[in-house]
């Protein structure tokens, strides 16, 4: 009686061992292919997304273009003046009403600087990046340049701007402006402006300050009273609307169009990218989690 029952149990094993042998001769244990990933459709004119950590391309359409960079200029602004040696970023600069007066001209973004107030050298980069303003831009052109005149410092500034870019080792990178508002010759790629961000996102200030969704200033008046600034609300909605997402600027224009310099971090891994020339606000920002989410993929 146990040997019948032994018998049994045997050859029950030996038909599941040859059971098994033939399903896994055919393949039917073995895990299903991976779904390949397919490559995002975006509607800016150009992209480019990389590993911020490797600097590995993880997606490319037209990154070697030279596009307009509209605000996203920002990023280079606020990059030259961190570099600056000896940076006290408490120092005060006095708003000057050629900066307000450039807004108007300009119709210009604008962080709504109130002409004699004294306003510190870090409130004017959350000005610069949040609001993107064009006044704060040209206020700290004006401090950090060189020369006697106003104009002289402009383009020394910019001048510093550019130095930066060749020092980067871009040669598809050009400013004749502080703020984005160009002459004629104020362009970037999406690649050249993702390595722009890559290195300005070392400096822990930058990253403080481009991650902030929003920034109120007190400031000091020309009569030395005190002056709450408006709230300044930071343009990337991707801060709100991505999760990881770190920064860092927006940029638009008639010749830009709708422009986007994006990170994020997610498990670890961080991924930086710039579209150029998406059509709108909205189609920006999805052209911009469309790659991020084939970049975190990948």
């Amino acid at each position: 009686m146990i040997t019948g029952i032994k018998g049994t149990r045997v050859r029950r094993a030996a038909a599941v061992v040859v059971t098994t042998g033939a399903m896994i001769a055919t393949g039917a244990l073995s895990a299903a292919p991976a779904q390949a990933l397919t490559t995002p459709t975006i509607a800016a004119k150009g992209g480019y997304v990389m590993n911020n950590s490797t600097g590995t391309s993880l997606y490319t359409k037209k990154a070697d273009t030279r596009l307009s960079t509209g605000s996203t200029t920002k990023i280079m602004t606020a990059k030259v003046v961190l570099a600056q040696s000896n940076l006290n970023l408490d120092a005060k600069v006095t708003i000057q009403k050629a900066y307000s007066d450039y807004i108007v001209t300009n119709t210009a973004s604008s962080a709504h600087l109130i002409v004699g107030d004294k306003v510190t050298v870090r409130q004017l980069l959350y000005g610069l990046m949040l609001p993107s303003g064009c006044d704060a831009a040209y206020a700290l052109a004006d401090k950090f340049g060189t020369g006697t005149t106003r104009a002289a410092r402009v383009k020394s500034f910019i001048g510093k701007m550019n130095t930066s870019a060749k020092n980067l080792g871009l040669t598809n990178t050009h400013f004749d402006s502080f703020d984005g508002i160009g002459n004629g010759s104020n362009y970037s790629t999406p690649r050249d402006l993702t390595k722009i961000a890559s290195s300005a996102m070392k400096n822990s200030t930058f990253k403080t300050v481009v991650k902030a969704k929003s920034f109120t200033a007190k400031t000091i008046t020309k009569t030395g009273s005190t002056r709450t600034m408006g709230k300044w609300t930071n343009t990337n909605g991707l801060l709100s609307s991505y999760t990881g997402t770190i920064g860092v600027k927006t940029g638009s224009g008639a010749e830009a169009k709708y422009c986007l310099v994006f990170a994020a971090t997610r498990n670890g891994k961080t991924v930086i990218g710039t579209v150029l020339a998406s059509t709108s606000i909205t189609a920006r920002e999805s052209d911009a989690k469309k790659l991020m989410n084939y970049a975190f993929a990948k």
